[in-house]
């Protein structure tokens, strides 16, 4: 973004500033667009590479590049230049009946823009998108896999590809090499495009001061890579049908890092579709959203689209030098923060989904439950896992919200009915759920969180609890099929 005419009050400064009046500024602006065009025109004749005109946005853009790098054999730099007429976010002056005056406004137009198509020696084929018109709006899209195949290759590690999906032989040092992708050098890579493209910020003659580069979608992606397809194929549906089944609200936001999910006041949905390729479970929590599809046969992707920063938060310094959480910026500063939340996420889902296909028979992780067993010197009774008694417990403490940070004896109190008003009754109440901790905590189910106040569920405990629920909530027709 050239942030300081990306907004009215800017452009109208920058009009100031080159003595450009309203009634001139569609002349203005006509002058700006033509030369844009006109390097792109120069660009293309200079370097022998097509400029093309595409009569649809709906064609797509990526196949025909694809199609003229193979017929011509590209080893490194433009490809092709695609014209096409889209939407876009623009500025124009109109008279205002009221004040009989003309005045600036701004809201989408449509406007030609430039798809600069490049194969580049660390992304492979990637496109840079012009907005001819002004503001002059500039998206750079690259995909990581092309960087990590090439990056494999350096390292003459061997891998199989088909697509988007990589499946290396070293799963070690891939890894290794994949993890560096966040400390790329993205800016000065960026301002090298951004010169090629648009004449108006070069160092000679340019009329605007560098872009401003933020990120307007980031995707991290976890591949789980199966021995085989009928393996996959084997365990994919009981997946699909678990995430659609089981996951709530709660747990969705669990898996996207909210640690007080009860703030939460927008919209959540999950939907499932399905492609050529296969099926694909998403999850949406307003602009942002996690997704499981399988690939190449092999291959379980989760994914964490970030579109929508607004959300979380980051440690950096504050306007007075210390450190605090933050929220997220858009800036290709927080791209590093942007790759934790997504492993995060994607850790979590995983996590979630690690229940199904269990082939342990349920008597043998609810057994042990109904045994005595002693903590510490003192003995502690058998819990009954799928009795009344024990489930409302069991769900309170399995409540998505309370994944990330955990969970208190208070956050607990309305589980054991209402909470008593009469300070003595309230006293009582909370020694009730202690005694409900200690025998959970005995049975390997919960573990303290440090010396803080916080229980988190163990991977046991996800095990015995969710099978016991399990067992409780199915009806009994499928039990006995």
């Amino acid at each position: 973004t050239l942030r300081s005419i990306s907004f009215l009050e800017g452009m109208d400064r920058f009009l100031s500033s080159q003595r450009v009046l309203y009634k001139d500024f569609a002349r203005f602006a006509e002058r700006i667009t033509a030369r844009v065009r006109t390097h792109a025109e120069t660009l293309a004749a200079q370097t022998g590479r097509p400029l093309e005109y595409l009569p649809s946005s709906k064609i797509s853009k990526d196949a025909r590049a694809r199609e003229i790098l193979t017929r011509d054999h590209i080893l490194e730099g433009l490809v092709c230049i695609f014209s096409v007429v889209e939407p876009c976010w623009s500025f124009t002056v109109r008279g205002d009946r009221q004040t009989k005056r003309l005045r600036l406004t701004q809201g989408e137009r449509k406007c030609v823009a430039l798809y600069f198509y490049f194969l580049d020696r660390d992304f492979g084929l990637m496109h840079v998108r012009l907005q001819t018109w002004l503001p002059l709006t500039i998206q750079i899209y690259v995909n990581g896999r092309e960087w990590l195949a090439r990056q494999l290759r350096a390292a003459h590690l061997t891998y199989d590809q088909q697509g988007n999906a990589i499946r290396p032989h070293d799963l070690a040092r891939t890894a290794i090499l994949g993890a560096q992708l966040v400390e790329f050098a993205w800016e000065p890579w960026l301002r090298h495009y951004a010169a090629q493209v648009n004449p108006w910020v070069s160092r000679r003659e340019g009329l605007f001061r560098a872009y401003y580069w933020s990120v307007r979608e980031s995707e991290y992606a976890v591949d789980v890579i199966f021995r085989d397809p009928p393996t996959l194929a084997a365990i994919y549906a009981r997946l699909l049908h678990h995430a659609i089944e089981h996951f709530q609200t709660g747990d969705l936001l669990r898996f996207l890092g909210w640690v007080q999910p009860g703030r939460f006041k927008g919209q959540a949905h999950s939907t499932l579709v399905h492609r050529p390729e296969g099926v694909r479970i998403r999850h949406w929590l307003d602009e942002n959203s996690i997704k499981m599809y399988d690939k190449a046969g092999r291959l379980l992707r989760v994914e964490m689209t970030l579109n929508n920063p607004d959300r979380f938060r980051v440690r950096r310094r504050n306007s007075r030098g210390q450190y605090a959480w933050l929220p997220l910026r858009r800036g290709i500063a927080d791209i590093r923060r942007r790759a934790d939340l997504g492993r995060a996420a994607c850790a979590r889902y995983l996590d979630a989904l690690s229940v199904v296909g269990e082939l342990t028979p349920s008597h043998h992780l609810l057994d042990p439950l109904s045994r005595r067993v002693t903590r510490a010197g003192r003995p502690y009774r058998p819990l009954r896992p799928i009795s009344p008694d024990e489930a409302p417990m069991f769900r309170a403490v399995l409540n998505g919200a309370y994944a990330v940070q955990g969970f208190r004896n208070h956050d607990l109190h309305s589980v054991l009915g209402p909470v008593p008003t009469d300070p003595s009754a309230r006293r009582r109440h909370g020694a009730r759920i202690t005694r409900w901790l200690r025998l959970l905590r005995a049975h390997g189910l919960i573990q303290k969180v440090g010396t803080t106040r916080y229980y988190r569920v163990t991977p046991t405990g996800h095990r015995v609890m969710t099978t016991a629920l399990a067992f409780r909530d199915t009806d009994i027709a499928l039990l006995a099929a």
